[in-house]
């Protein structure tokens, strides 16, 4: 039986396709070489305590929408004035979020900026730059290793991260493999959208390398921070939690203050 991460991902395959077919290969690149010179998205982790990548998400294919009538650039604001280190921007259709969505967050924010889709193809890293992402998400459940370096290879060559998503002991150990520098544990199983925040504790126990660990999904409370960051992870994915009140910028003031 299909996962939803296989059921996303073969829509995903078919839509770069068409938005090929839209704005060529050669015209994306030129975009992209266009663009205002990226950020410098790990520093500004780096820099942060708690350092909090707050996400734009509009909604989620298990749970509907999260925040309806969500102003993307709005948010955004919300976000920097509480604090944030970072902002991700889901720009996947199956979580209602676009392109343009990223467009507007860089054209309100000044803050690295992450484009969260289902990343596979060197067209969408493209994409990503021409929008004004600083950082790229790459899935290690869908990705194989030779993948994960050539995309990783041309983000670096258009001065973005990656941010390199892991959910299992298999693919932290991929991660470890190729060397990545910002290493995101998902809480969330993608295969069946199953949330345990147990999952960063038991991945990274024993982690003794130098990888900037990102927790991602299942954040809710100062409580979740602290018990994460006691863990060892540096940074800390939250969208959801943020959005779901109202109040996002409220909601991300009570975590700043967790640590």
């Amino acid at each position: 039986m299909s996962s939803i991460l296989d059921n996303i991902y073969a829509a995903k395959r078919v839509e770069v396709r068409e938005r090929r077919a839209v704005v060529s290969p050669t015209a994306i690149v030129a975009e992209a070489n266009r663009a205002p010179s990226p950020r410098d998205f790990v520093a500004a982790l780096r820099s942060h305590r708690p350092a909090i990548v707050a996400e734009i998400k509009r909604a989620s294919p298990s749970k509907g929408d999260i925040m309806p009538g969500l102003d993307p650039a709005a948010v955004a604001c919300e976000y920097v004035a509480a604090g944030a280190a970072a902002i991700s921007v889901l720009t996947d259709v199956h979580f209602k979020g676009m392109l343009d969505d990223l467009r507007a967050v860089r054209a309100a924010v000044d803050v690295p900026l992450l484009r969260k889709d289902f990343i596979f193809d060197p067209y969408q890293v493209y994409e990503a730059r021409a929008a004004g992402a600083d950082c790229i998400l790459l899935i290690a459940a869908m990705l194989k290793e030779g993948e994960i370096r050539s995309l990783t290879a041309l983000a670096r060559e258009l001065g973005m991260a990656t941010l390199l998503e892991s959910h299992n002991a298999r693919e932290f150990a991929l991660a470890q493999k190729v060397g990545a520098p910002l290493i995101g544990i998902n809480n969330r199983d993608l295969h069946s959208f199953v949330t345990d925040i147990a999952a960063t504790e038991r991945l990274i126990a024993d982690y003794k390398g130098d990888a900037l660990i990102v927790t991602e999904s299942g954040i809710d409370s100062p409580a979740d921070i602290r018990r994460l960051d006691a863990a060892g992870a540096h940074a800390f994915l939250i969208g959801e939690s943020l959005l779901r009140g109202g109040t996002p910028g409220v909601k991300l003031g009570e975590l700043m203050r967790a640590l």
